[in-house]
Formats: structure tokens, sequence, C-alpha cells
């Protein structure tokens, strides 16, 4: 029998921690929130409510969902701590009432909508998308939101405005990872404006028929799934229509691994590891990671010409 030692074996075949630890970690987790409770830090009372008046979506996979156990328990949202099972222990201090989103920038018709405005603005429909995750993790998930063309055709964009950028929470009363030092804070993400105006790209408001948790990106997150997970922006307070390309909080750290467009390419390796595979949750053996995260024939004519290696 082969035995192998730990120097013979790559960090792209070592099964990550968190998977082997993550019931003991919810079992933790859960006891944060007991006490949580007891000290007042409880989840919002929407959590777990379902979203009326969803209507299916011809986006949708014929391919085996991720447990909504698994969705919500094995989270990156750093705000809330690095670990996979931290948001769905932090998370409950995040108070999603009241709650505005502000639009402007370049645009005609700048303004602030209150989320109960948002959660009316379009008709919500529930769209099945694959999540990767730049780790080398996928979920498919299906989420509930409309379109994020609705708010940029309500903002009446300017010739100026190239770019869209996000802009998370930055409370640390409510978010107290934010006084870590593992990014720089608030959150910034941003997309080309042809990327924002692309149908799939999805305002959500829910997941699995009900009302996003808080660890998911409650009240409203951004979901771009031909790019990596960490281009979807949690937590959103601001969206700015820009005229340069914006530097984002990935970048602003690590500028060599992490490029602004982000697209699940296989053949871009993150500097530390290959994106070749990908282990989906739920699975043990790996599987192929798809180019543009399986979503090539709608949005690889937006690439066209691009050095996708040197633009990763």
């Amino acid at each position: 029998m082969l035995i192998r030692k730990p120097g013979d074996i790559l960090p792209s075949d070592i099964t990550p921690p968190e998977i082997y630890r993550e019931r003991r970690r919810f079992m933790q987790g859960m006891g944060v929130l007991a006490a949580g409770a007891v000290l007042g830090a409880t989840r919002d009372a929407r959590a777990g409510a379902k979203l009326a008046g969803v209507r299916a979506s011809a986006y949708k996979l014929d391919e085996e969902r991720t447990s909504f156990k698994d969705a919500t328990t094995y989270n990156n949202f750093y705000e809330f701590g690095t670990g996979k099972a931290d948001p769905a222990a932090s998370a409950g201090s995040l108070k999603t009432r009241p709650w505005t989103v502000t639009v402007e920038g370049e645009v005609g018709r700048p303004r602030t909508y209150d989320i109960e405005e948002l959660l009316k603005l379009a008709p919500l429909e529930e769209r099945v998308y694959r999540l990767r995750c730049v780790e080398g993790w996928s979920m498919v998930i299906p989420w509930v939101g409309f379109p994020m063309h609705e708010i940029i055709r309500r903002a009446a964009p300017t010739g100026n405005a190239r770019y869209v950028e996000f802009v998370t929470l930055n409370d640390p009363r409510q978010i107290p990872g934010l006084r870590s030092h593992v990014l720089d804070w608030p959150y910034v993400e941003g997309l080309r404006m042809d990327e924002a105006m692309h149908p799939l790209t999805l305002l959500a408001v829910g997941m699995y028929g009900e009302v996003l948790p808080n660890q998911n990106g409650a009240p409203i997150r951004l979901v771009v799934p031909w790019k990596y997970g960490f281009k979807s922006a949690k937590s959103i307070v601001r969206i700015r229509f820009v005229e340069k390309q914006p530097l984002t909080a990935w970048m602003r750290a690590t500028p060599s691994e992490y490029g602004f467009y982000s697209n699940v390419n296989p053949e871009v390796d993150h500097p530390r590891w290959s994106q070749a595979k990908e282990r989906r949750i739920g699975e043990f053996f790996k599987r192929d990671t798809l180019i543009f995260n399986g979503y090539g024939s709608q949005v690889a004519q937006m690439y066209r010409g691009m050095d996708l290696k040197k633009y990763f």
C-alpha cells in the first residue's frame, strides 16, 4: 500500500478542512446564535419567510440543487468572519430593516430606494444558477430576484457611465468583522456596463423561495453566475455609475490574484492552485470546471477579441 506523505500531496488534492469540520462548526454556530438571542442579537424576523408572487423563469438548470442547509451554512462573507461557518453563526447582528439602496453617479435619474420599493420594482422570479467560488467549490442555488437592468433602465445612465460600482454596508456595530483588517472596507465590486445590463445579472432578494438569509447577503445582493462568487457583492447599500473602472476590494488587497473580470476560466489558474477542477458541495469527487461556469453561450460574445488570460 502506498502511503502519501504530506509533502507529496498537492494543496488542490486536499479536501477543504471546512467540509469535514462543517457539522461540528455548524453545531458550534448554533450555540453562538442561541447565545446571541439571549443578548438581543437575534435574526431578522423575516428570515425563513416565504416570498409571494414569485414566477418561474427560463433560467433553470437540469442539475441537482445544493441543499438549503449547505447553501446557508457554508458561505464566504468575510465581513462576518473568514471561516465558512462564521457567517451563519454571526450574521444575526445584521439589521435588514430599515434599509436603503442609493443609485448615483453618471445617471440622469439618481434616487434612493427603500428595500420595500425594490421588492416591488419588477416581478420577482426564481433563477437556478451555478455558483463557482475561487477556492474551488461550487453550488447550484435557486435565487429569487429581478434583473439588474431594471434598475439601470430607471436610472438613465449618461454617456459617461462605463462601469457600475457596488458598495456594501460598512457598519461595525452590525458587522463585527469590519473591525478586522482582512480587507479595506467597505467591500466594493464592479462590472462593466454591458455585464451589468446582461439578462443573467440578477439582484437577489431571496433564495429557495424564502427571504434572503443574512449570511447569504440580505436584504439584497448581486448574482453574476459566469463569474467567481466574490464578484457578487452582498448587502448592497450603494450602486454607482462611473466612467473609470472601479478598484474593487480584492483587487486592492491582492491584484495579482484577483482581477477585475474574474470570469470562471479553467485555463487561468489562481497563483496558488489550479482552477481546472471544482468540488460541488455535497459531492465527494471533483468535476471539470466549465468556461464561464457553463454560461459561455450567453456571455462569451461580450469578451470576443479579449485576452482572457491577461484580463483575468
